[in-house]
């Protein structure tokens, strides 16, 4: 089914083969085929292939990225998954609802699901990049998951999710994360020309990322926005000369 190859898992500096190849298992398991892997620890196919038999279409797929912004350049939805909660992020428990709208998103954009590092999770810089953060009810005396045992429980709920569809996801077409990375990058250049910054303009931009990301931006929306911003620093320079 198309939508399989629309959701990507991306682990985040993995810092163990072996985990990367149970990841690949789960995928292999749950019929999702696309792995995106950033700043991993060294590793080889025969390494993954020892906990992902016959998995070698998989394994042949996957891609090793630099840097986090490359992985999700192309990306329109981040869902993260953290172990704990984070009051300043949009988050969700509810995984079983949070299926069925990633299953309908997948329709017209491509989904990423990201995971950190198997001994911090995801950093702030990594949270920040998140449209939406995913948190699996767990024991809360024990709530760290294994890496791999994270990516089954939620791959299989979105298998789960393939039939029915359920969801009012939006279906116009979104802004890919490289086109709000673009946006954000601009839009904090034409707020410091205008000198907007009273105080922490990360705080400030933080905030602007959590709007963005609610509003759901299309392509043409974040255009609109953009072409706002750097005209705001045509006018801002403009003013300035002498």
């Amino acid at each position: 089914m198309a939508r399989f190859n629309q959701i990507v898992v991306v682990l985040h500096q993995p810092e163990n083969p072996v985990n990367i190849g149970a990841i690949v298992r789960a995928m292999k398991n749950m019929g999702f085929g696309y792995l995106r892997l950033v700043q991993p620890a060294p590793f080889t196919a025969d390494d993954l292939l020892r906990l992902a038999h016959h998995a070698e279409d998989v394994i042949e797929r996957v891609e090793v990225f630099t840097t986090l912004d490359a992985a999700l350049t192309d990306v329109h939805f981040v869902v993260g998954t953290a172990a704990v909660n984070h009051s300043d992020y949009r988050s969700t428990d509810d995984l079983r609802s949070l299926a069925d709208e990633l299953w309908k998103r997948a329709e017209t954009g491509k989904i990423a699901l990201l995971f950190g590092p198997e001994a911090d999770g995801l950093d702030r810089t990594a949270l920040d990049r998140c449209h939406l953060l995913a948190r699996i009810p767990t024991n809360p005396d024990y709530a760290a998951l294994n890496l791999a045992q994270a990516a089954l429980i939620v791959l299989y709920e979105l298998r789960m999710a393939a039939n029915p569809v359920r969801s009012t996801a939006p279906s116009r077409p979104q802004a890919t994360q490289g086109q709000l990375e673009r946006l954000f990058l601009v839009g904090e250049e034409a707020l410091h020309a205008i000198d907007f910054f009273k105080y922490n303009p990360a705080a400030v931009m933080h905030t602007l990322r959590q709007i963005v990301y609610r509003a759901e931006l299309s392509v043409d929306e974040a255009a609109l926005l953009l072409a706002i911003a750097r005209q705001m620093l045509r006018t801002a320079d403009e003013r300035s000369r002498p």
